[in-house]
């Protein structure tokens, strides 16, 4: 978390007071507020409930906000942030995790205000995916900041992302804009969970990458990595996810070193095909799999040069996140800042 104060986001200045954050998440709620120069107070969260209906979970949520408004400083919120696990559906309001199976088309967004409104904060509110979330907070706060064409995504059990474009959040008008796990770069490629083929997130996700490993005969051995995981542990006892193949990849393994290098190849053609389109000049990369380091982001830079050959993309930067743990809530205050008129109070 930074300590220094940092201007707020553009486009809310003017509203000095802090932001009601809520991230929603498949393993827990947490909320704060969260102030214009990216401080947080009145931190909370909640385990997210597992074996009951969408209201149990909403439950959390309603406890979240009431923790928060204990806060002395909660009078003087002006505006409430969403950040959640998608899909969402920001025109509508609603949200479908898909690791919160409880939830499907829920208007989360309608009943958050509600809860608001019955602690007596009667506030302008946004939802946002995590993915717009995490751009918000990076370009904010970290490593997009002073970039104004920017591409951040998350890498983990999926691929999601967001634009900046031209200083400002580019959410989409259902919030899904900058999807870049959902972009195809194999014409050929196998099925995707979403209907299309060769999409992104169905070679690079973490989920992917252990799965191709264990297709060609990667062996999962007993030696762990912290480097965040994605994927199910294998029988045998061996860490058959991404965090076990980034392990092995580390240590030669020619099997774990091409499911990455596959894996940042589908990466870099995504990235280089959205600098073309958009003019973004950094691409942000976080996640559970970002965590593995130079073993996914050598292969992502080599790639790239093989696909952003033009004068314009071909000085593109990737970079990690910095934000870690704190992108979620810092994301939903960014998105909110930006996204509603500055003369919100």
């Amino acid at each position: 978390m930074p300590t220094a104060p940092f201007p707020a986001p553009r486009a809310a200045a003017a509203s000095s007071g802090p932001t009601v954050a809520i991230d929603i998440g498949g393993t827990k709620i947490a909320g704060a507020l969260v102030h214009p120069d990216g401080t947080m107070t009145a931190t909370t969260r909640r385990p997210t409930p597992r074996g009951v209906d969408a209201d149990g979970v909403m439950a959390a949520v309603a406890e979240v906000v009431a923790e928060l408004s204990e806060s002395p400083l909660w009078s003087a919120a002006v505006r409430c942030g969403i950040g959640s696990a998608g899909p969402v559906d920001a025109s509508r309001g609603t949200v479908s995790p898909v690791n919160i199976g409880a939830w499907r088309e829920f208007p989360v967004q309608e009943r958050v205000v509600a809860e608001l409104a019955a602690h007596g904060a009667d506030l302008p509110t946004v939802l946002a995916g995590d993915g717009v979330a995490m751009t918000a907070a990076e370009h904010w706060l970290g490593a997009a900041r002073g970039h104004a064409n920017a591409l951040c995504m998350v890498v983990s059990t999926g691929v999601g992302g967001g634009l900046i474009l031209n200083n400002q959040l580019h959410p989409g008008p259902t919030g899904n804009a900058g999807h870049i796990g959902h972009i195809s770069v194999a014409f050929d490629g196998e099925p995707c969970v979403c209907g299309s083929r060769g999409c992104v997130e169905s070679i690079a996700s973490g989920t992917a990458i252990a799965r191709w490993a264990l297709d060609q005969g990667w062996t999962p051995s007993d030696t762990g990595s912290d480097t965040g995981s994605a994927g199910s542990a294998g029988a045998g006892g061996g860490d058959a996810t991404a965090a076990g193949v980034a392990a092995a990849a580390t240590a030669g393994d020619p099997i774990a070193l091409a499911a990455f290098d596959r894996a940042g190849r589908a990466l870099a053609a995504a990235i280089a095909a959205t600098a073309t389109l958009v003019e973004t000049d950094i691409a942000v990369i976080g996640g559970g799999v970002a965590a593995a380091g130079d073993t996914l982001f050598a292969p992502i830079r080599h790639h790239l040069a093989a696909y952003a050959t033009l004068s314009f993309v071909k000085d593109v930067q990737v970079v990690p996140a910095v934000l870690g743990t704190h992108a979620g809530l810092i994301g939903a205050a960014a998105a909110a800042t930006m996204l509603l008129p500055s003369s919100s109070s």
